[in-house]
């Protein structure tokens, strides 16, 4: 089958050749490890893990490469901030990265460069820069001059004045042009540095994606991700490097792009009050209803997240396991995706028309009659949904927790429960279990008082009960 992709820097959908038959070097822009990581920079993670997954389902062998910043200024401003060490700070935050893209099912890279580990390098591309004319020492800085490459703002399609008005650099008087951008920059006091040819330092931004992508994937390479508030300036800066310190060879082939994420029509921000970490949304909904949103959209339009839309896709997730768990009895057929739902992710990664798809399965089986057909259909079903990286657990596993999953309980029931940890997987399934059988005593008992308030409290836990000839089973709203 094959896969056409939109190509950013083509601006067009194009049929996707890789640039050695079977083999696909993907490089995605990573975290910049100072914080919790947010929706919106989950975003990008769900989507290029299900373009990594459908690669592999179309037989490439696939280098998938997502980097860790781990030097940066939010980096120093947020651990002088904490009162931590730069090291302390980013060993805890990229461990929550992992934790929080993991719980959304997000598979891990095939590698993952930090910075930190490529300044030799950074330094080696930005001394072929200074040599080869592209760039310039001023001032303890070193800076990419713009007016050295021709066709600078290809990618983006900027003209001259929305580059400098959009760039995320300070115009600085010791600039030869106010849209040159910072390769090295001077490090004093306590701030992390390195030696260097221009003096003790640390690297800008820019050059460090275009070093680690070369270390990784080569100087040119398939496909380069992220999001689209990235083509400039950092994709653009980064095309502009990586050309320039190779003698015009070409960067990446193919650029994908995601689009914005915003909450409830409006751009995300701690002042608004509107921010959403993935840990505090993983506290209202398991992983995969919170990828199902993400993938509902189509991965190049807008995302307006809203406390409804989650709840819409946590349901449909639940009709989904409970369709499986229905026909827990039958067998599952071979692990093959549905044929329409690989031609839809095939055509430019439309999530949105394969989970449809997806959906339909589940009714066809829902319908059908004939046992080997059924077998079929359950396989179908499951292999289609883990192409998304939907319909990665058993029914039981999602309504009733696992281990790795978050458990989010009402205070109320925490405090009267005595719990001491909200999250605490062992202790919520133990409880409930100790409940149900204390329920089952006092309908023996005929105190259907008590067993009502059990059901009650359970309730207000967000846990259903539901009795039947086998007994009574339970499961999370």
């Amino acid at each position: 089958m094959t896969l056409h992709l939109y190509n950013t820097a083509h601006r067009k959908k194009e049929e996707f050749v890789p640039m050695e038959p079977g083999k696909v070097g993907m490089y995605v822009c990573g975290p910049t490890v100072y914080d919790r990581a947010h929706i919106g920079n989950a975003r990008p993670v769900v989507i290029f893990d299900v373009l990594a997954r459908l690669l592999r389902h179309l037989g490439y062998e696939v280098t998938y490469v997502r980097n860790i910043t781990d030097v940066e200024d939010k980096i120093i401003d947020a651990a002088a901030k904490n009162g931590e060490s730069i090291d302390a700070l980013t060993t805890r935050t990229t461990k929550a990265y992992h934790d929080d893209m993991a719980a959304l099912n997000a598979l891990p890279p095939d590698l993952e460069p930090r910075a930190t580990e490529h300044i030799d390098g950074m330094i080696r591309m930005i001394s072929k820069l200074i040599e080869k004319g592209h760039a310039y020492e001023a001032e303890g800085h070193v800076l990419f001059d713009v007016t050295s490459m021709a066709d600078y703002g290809k990618l983006s399609g900027r003209n001259r004045e929305e580059m400098i008005e959009g760039a995320r650099v300070e115009i600085a008087p010791h600039k030869k042009d106010p849209a040159d951008f910072v390769l090295w920059k001077p490090s004093t006091g306590e701030m992390p540095g390195w030696d260097s040819p221009f003096g003790r330092g640390r690297p800008g931004w820019h050059i460090e994606c275009s070093v680690m992508s070369e270390a990784t994937l080569g100087i040119t390479f398939d496909i380069h991700g992220g999001g689209r508030d990235l083509i400039f300036p950092h994709h653009e800066n980064e095309v502009a490097q990586s050309c320039c310190a190779h003698d015009g060879a070409p960067f990446a082939k193919y650029w994908v792009h995601n689009g914005f994420l915003m909450v409830d029509g409006k751009k995300m921000s701690k002042s608004l009050g509107n921010f959403r970490t993935v840990r505090g949304v993983l506290e209202e909904a398991p992983g995969e209803a919170i990828r199902l949103y993400m993938l509902k959209t189509p991965y190049r339009k807008p995302l307006n997240w809203t406390d409804y839309g989650l709840e819409q896709a946590k349901t449909e997730m639940n009709k989904l396991y409970i369709v499986l768990k229905d026909f827990d009895d039958v067998k599952t057929g071979p692990l093959e995706p549905n044929p329409e739902v690989v031609s839809a992710l095939s055509d430019d990664l439309d999530t949105y028309a394969a989970f449809l798809k997806i959906q339909n399965l589940g009714k066809q089986l829902r319908r059908e009659k004939n046992k080997a057909e059924q077998s079929r259909l359950k396989g179908q079903l499951i292999a289609s949904g883990q192409l998304m990286g939907l319909l990665s657990m058993t029914p039981k596993e999602w309504f009733q927790g696992r281990g790795d999953i978050v458990v989010s309980v009402p205070r109320e029931f925490t405090e009267k429960s005595g719990s001491k940890a909200v999250g605490d997987f062992t202790f919520w399934n133990e409880k409930i279990e100790e409940l149900i059988a204390e329920r089952d005593e006092a309908k023996k008992q005929k105190n259907y008082k008590r067993a009502d308030e059990i059901r009650d409290e359970l309730k207000a836990a967000n846990i259903i009960l539901e009795d039947g000839p086998g007994g009574t089973t339970w499961k999370r709203m």
